[in-house]
């Protein structure tokens, strides 16, 4: 008599589990965004400019250096990075400002910043602003007017190699200007 009655608890147990697992795989619902909203990810990693000038060791300075460390060349350039300024604006309103210090013991490596802003659906224009070297002028400009879907994300990133800022998953462009870059000499 014990084998029956433990099948039928045991029947009873997986089928209280299933029923669990049921309710919890369908209830209760989750919504990732509003169904009037739309998500922006900005995503970067980039390294600022270097803070000092590079300067070439003199004959004096050359020979004071073990015989290994003269192999590198005469050029001696500051490992410490810029802090690189961030900034986001939809339709002239701020969404983002970061300012990143550089990684490492030397703050000579790259910065990072990975951010999801929920907005709300529509058309607007979008303003992508870069910093990577001392001064107050940006670098790298870039604005565009896009229409964001509700339910939508967005992705921002940047890579300076192909010229800054790079708008992805967009709907569609209405209206792009172009990136603007501008030399160390502040002229474009």
């Amino acid at each position: 008599m014990v084998k029956p009655l433990q099948y039928i608890s045991q029947g009873l147990f997986y089928a209280l589990f299933m029923g669990v697992i049921g309710y919890f795989s369908t209830y209760p619902t989750y919504t990732h965004l509003p169904p009037d909203e739309t998500l922006i990810k900005l995503s970067l990693r980039h390294a600022g400019q270097r803070v000092g000038e590079c300067r070439e060791r003199s004959p004096e300075e050359l020979a004071k250096l073990p015989a290994y460390q003269r192999k590198g060349g005469t050029t001696v350039c500051p490992r410490e990075r810029a802090d690189l300024v961030v900034e986001l604006e939809m339709d002239g309103k701020q969404l983002l400002h970061e300012v990143l210090r550089s990684t490492g013991l030397a703050h000579s490596s790259n910065a990072n910043i990975y951010r999801s802003i929920p907005v709300k659906a529509g058309v607007h224009t979008l303003k992508a602003r870069l910093k990577d070297r001392p001064g107050e002028e940006f670098n790298y400009v870039r604005e565009e007017t896009v229409d964001l879907a509700p339910g939508r994300i967005i992705v921002i990133d940047f890579k300076a190699a192909t010229g800054g800022f790079i708008f992805r998953n967009k709907n569609s462009t209405i209206t792009a200007q172009p990136e603007t870059k501008l030399n160390p000499e502040g002229n474009e």
